[in-house]
């Protein structure tokens, strides 16, 4: 199985700016198009968090409009940008969005099973999850614990070493490090939300985060650097998920480059 990850799109409304400076609307159109023209054309995309910039209704509606031209099944959990009952109202077709409360859901028919958490708090950018979302993810989780899954969440449930990235992280995560820690059957946590490519060692699996489709977050390491962002080359991740090997993981850069070249 071949799944898709594309993250933090921000969409805004027609003809407005991201930070006033990136066409965030079009650089998602360009990921789009780059996963509709990939030659293996993966089984599923999974969208974690920050499809809107604002969580307007203007926004959803024009995110909506831009999903609408992926030719592969695609999901999507909430992120801190967004509005949970607007993403419910114009994202809730086909119904694996629960109709009431936090947008937690368990999707069952590809051959990996996708347990997706609501990671968002009202009013705040950090992440957490309350008694009840973990009772949930518990339950979820001991219900199988063979068939290979991924968990996806907006935010890290680790420091990056970003200052200002990881004052906004998941927050207070040793409740749901012992629940995948305990479920040995969870290949990684997907998440989004930095705006970079992170790998980390975490609960018995690994976190892997996914770029933005509209701008990157600087890396730098100084606990007193000032928070910036770039238009950095365009990248989504490719999980490819085979028997007997697991999953493995891949940047694909969208764009266009020099190349290709002979190998040999």
């Amino acid at each position: 199985m071949l799944i898709a990850q594309i993250s933090d799109p921000h969409v805004c409304a027609p003809g407005v700016l991201y930070k006033g400076v990136a066409n965030s609307n079009a650089l998602l159109l360009d990921a789009i198009n780059h996963l509709n023209h990939l030659d293996c054309r993966p089984d599923l995309v999974l969208v974690t968090g920050d499809l809107t910039d604002e969580g307007r209704a203007s926004e959803y509606e024009h995110a909506l409009e831009l999903f609408s031209c992926l030719k592969i099944p695609y999901r999507v959990i909430p992120g801190n940008h967004d509005h949970r009952e607007r993403l419910r109202a114009f994202f809730g077709e086909p119904s694996y969005l629960p109709k009431t409360g936090s947008l937690h859901y368990c999707l069952e028919d590809w051959p990996v099973r996708v347990v997706a958490l609501d990671t968002c708090v009202a009013g705040a950018h950090h992440g957490a999850i309350d008694s009840d979302g973990l009772g949930w993810l518990d339950d979820t989780l001991k219900a199988n614990r063979d068939k290979p899954t991924l968990v996806l969440m907006h935010h890290p449930p680790f420091t990056s070493g970003i200052a200002y990235l990881d004052e906004y992280r998941f927050r207070e995560p040793e409740g749901l490090r012992a629940i995948i820690q305990a479920a040995p059957n969870v290949e990684a946590v997907l998440v989004g939300h930095v705006h970079r490519h992170m790998t980390h060692r975490w609960a018995g699996t690994l976190v892997i985060t996914c770029p933005s489709s509209a701008t990157e977050i600087a890396l730098q390491l100084q606990a007193d650097a000032q928070p910036q962002s770039f238009l950095a080359p365009q990248a989504c991740m490719l999980h490819l998920w085979q028997p007997g090997t697991g999953l493995v993981s891949h940047l694909s850069f969208i764009g266009n480059y020099p190349g290709p070249y002979d190998f040999f």
